[in-house]
């Protein structure tokens, strides 16, 4: 493997020095940009596009080709697990992911199993891929969704705006959603332990739905779950430590939780004020975010000002990566995103000055 040219994303998660605070973006690889949906348009849908290797690589370094980001992330779906587990899974024009055989009853439930890892090949081949074609310019993230946020898809059936499904379950019979719960956090920690072995030199547990659970009860059937995985990871690979970062949506009230369940580095979404946060972990973790991604439609002296604003929240020192606080909408105008790099960039040195 090619020797790391920049490796700032990674010392920031591990709060080791670092020149100026380095910048990705959840969902970077995506539909705004106009290259991507030529990309999708030749592969014929979203998931054969995911898995053609040349294909999804090419997706992939897209934004790195127009932006100076500090990593890449794998261009793949959190719902590749479940679907290896045989679910059905299918994308509904203009609906988003659904399942065939969504989990309904006890029968269905008591079947689940940790899938083959050879079904999941095609992620592995990315990451490979991936990883060769950026010669070490910047680190590559692998990624899954938590064990929680899979099986509100796997219940649900598809996504949902009251999880009335998942929870009937939880508060019903918590031993089925246990059960649901073990099997999905032992196939997410091959999942990702298999990413790592292929290349990826960090990773992050997408907790999109954590934040839906009522206090308790996310301590009980999501971060328990996540706590599980990040114990499980190998954390060294190829001599260098893989950071792991845990991203619950919604999660600002429980972030002394989250620092304690073993990551490096708690993503936060736009909710949370930066420098209480801080505060709050202390020098336990790192943080990663958290502007609002509907900034990006504002005009790029906006979009500066809160880049400044954001900065100064988080302070002084190490340990501070930029993203947002959620994916970026598809209709984010392109050269928006040069602004917020640019921004980010230049006024962030300050905050590192010895």
């Amino acid at each position: 493997m090619s020797q790391l040219q920049n490796d700032t994303f990674l010392r920031a998660l591990l709060r080791e020095p670092t020149d100026y605070t380095p910048l990705w973006l959840m969902r970077q690889a995506g539909r705004y940009l106009p290259e991507y949906r030529a990309t999708r348009a030749r592969a014929g849908s979203f998931l054969d596009l995911c898995k053609n290797t040349e294909l999804a690589t090419e997706v992939t370094l897209q934004p790195l080709e127009r932006y100076p980001l500090d990593a890449a992330i794998l261009f793949s779906d959190i719902l590749t697990v479940p679907d290896a587990m045989g679910l059905g899974l299918y994308f509904a024009e203009g609906e988003g992911p659904k399942f065939e055989r969504p989990l309904r009853d006890e029968a269905a439930i008591r079947a689940l199993r940790v899938p083959d890892m050879a079904k999941l090949q095609y992620v592995f081949d990315a990451v490979s891929s991936i990883r060769k074609a950026l010669q070490g310019r910047v680190p590559l993230i692998g990624f899954s969704g938590s064990p929680f946020t899979l099986a509100c898809y796997m219940v649900e059936g598809g996504g949902s705006d009251t999880f009335s499904k998942i929870k009937t379950l939880m508060y019903d019979r918590p031993d089925l959603m246990h059960h649901i719960l073990a099997v999905n956090a032992e196939a997410v920690t091959q999942y990702l332990n298999t990413q790592i072995e292929a290349g990826a030199q960090a990773v992050q547990i997408f907790d999109s739905w954590g934040g839906a659970l009522a206090y308790g009860k996310y301590q009980e059937f999501s971060l328990r779950y996540m706590q599980q995985i990040v114990a499980g990871l190998k954390r060294q690979h190829d001599g260098r430590q893989v950071p792991v970062i845990v991203f619950t949506k919604g999660g600002g009230l429980w972030l002394e939780d989250i620092a304690n369940c073993g990551c490096d580095a708690i993503g936060l979404d736009w909710t949370v004020d930066l420098a209480d946060a801080r505060r709050r972990v202390g020098d336990k973790v790192a943080l990663q975010g958290n502007l609002d991604p509907n900034a990006l439609f504002a005009n790029p002296k906006a979009i500066e000002g809160e880049v400044e604003r954001l900065l100064a929240s988080f302070g002084h020192g190490n340990g501070h990566v930029f993203n947002l606080g959620h994916g970026i909408s598809q209709f984010t105008p392109p050269e928006h995103v040069t602004a917020l790099v640019d921004a980010v960039h230049r006024h962030s040195r300050a905050y590192h000055a010895a």
